[in-house]
């Protein structure tokens, strides 16, 4: 049966415009209206498009770049466990390199009837990316969190740890161990975290070291967040003469004490390593590994509820919820050698 605007926009009491609007799912229309739209069509007997039918109150996406990193899973399983117990079936969906996009897996959730969408490090923390697509989703009257990563451009809910807490804990327990030359290995500098992680590690250098921000820039290494990225931004750190190497992830680290080790080096008797997140099992690495652990239950089980308060009618504000990371001393963390060179004597 083929809906005519004109009888749904007599049966709402709206223009046909308006009606047109509502149906191919533009903004710029009132709740009250939208749902007058909506019940018109029930009423009339025409069948609603798939994308304006009742979501379902027991389906939640979850979408994470991928699951290679242990702390996406981490992330996962903990979201998944508070959605269930609030009987939600939660529909994890995975980015992979050359696969679905962030758009089309969150399209994919949309067609199915998603309640609601929890985003973990997704495109809300880059900040080139547009994040009208987040306006789109909102405008569609789907409910959503996002999880690391911040922009004053999108109305919903944010979870994030305290990055620059968590570089402040890092350098001090480094600078109390005597270093000196401490590099910092991380991301790409377009992402919001990076960027936090950079701020809170120039401040504590300084605070630490007594040393410039132009002086700490010095040992801030770009790459990527794999185990071949940490290696090789360790590498260009070692260049430098660091005697330790934060990294913004586990397995950045692990590719940090690769590199140490590719030179005949010992974590930590020569470099101490510090990661990022305290993934499951990182602390049966050799050596242990000393790391910043991410808050993940907390920030997983906050995420659930701002959503589920979404889905229940009551908008949760447009703010960022911050959790404090914890500093976990564990084997690959010790004082500098004697022989270690000053920041002098370089900068």
């Amino acid at each position: 049966m083929t809906a005519r605007l004109a009888d749904i926009a007599a049966q709402a009491g709206v223009s046909e415009a308006t009606v047109s609007r509502v149906l191919n799912g533009k903004q710029g229309v009132a709740a009250t209206t939208r749902e007058s739209v909506l019940a018109a069509l029930d009423v009339l007997g025409y069948e609603r498009p798939l994308k304006l039918r009742q979501r379902s109150a027991g389906l939640v996406g979850l979408i994470t770049p991928e699951l290679e990193n242990p702390i996406f899973p981490a992330f996962a399983q903990v979201i998944a466990q508070g959605l269930t117990r609030q009987g939600y079936t939660p529909v994890l969906a995975t980015q992979t390199p050359g696969g679905s996009t962030e758009d089309e897996l969150t399209e994919m959730l949309v067609d199915r009837g998603v309640a609601g969408i929890v985003f973990v490090s997704g495109l809300h923390a880059d900040t080139t990316a547009d994040m009208q697509r987040y306006e789109r989703l909102r405008g569609q009257g789907v409910p959503f969190v996002l999880i690391n990563g911040y922009s004053d451009k999108v109305r919903a809910p944010f979870v994030s740890p305290d990055d620059r807490a968590a570089m402040r804990l890092a350098v001090t327990h480094l600078a109390e161990l005597g270093h000196r030359r401490i590099g910092l290995a991380l991301g790409p500098e377009r992402f919001v975290p990076v960027q936090r992680k950079i701020e809170g590690f120039l401040t504590a250098m300084r605070d630490q070291l007594d040393l410039t921000a132009d002086q700490a820039r010095e040992f801030v290494q770009h790459s990527l967040y794999t185990l071949e990225g940490g290696q090789a931004a360790a590498s260009a750190l070692l260049d430098r003469d660091c005697t330790a190497v934060v990294c913004a992830s586990d397995m950045m680290a692990l590719g940090a004490i690769r590199a140490v080790r590719q030179r005949g080096l010992t974590v930590p008797g020569d470099v101490s390593v510090i990661g990022f997140d305290d993934s499951p099992l990182i602390a049966f690495t050799d050596p242990p590994l000393t790391t910043i652990r991410q808050p993940v239950p907390a920030m997983g089980q906050a995420a659930v509820r701002a959503l589920l308060e979404e889905i229940g009618g009551t908008p949760a504000p447009h703010s960022e919820f911050v959790f404090l990371p914890e500093l976990v001393v564990r084997g690959s963390t010790a004082s500098v050698p004697a022989s270690a060179p000053s920041v002098a004597g370089r900068t």
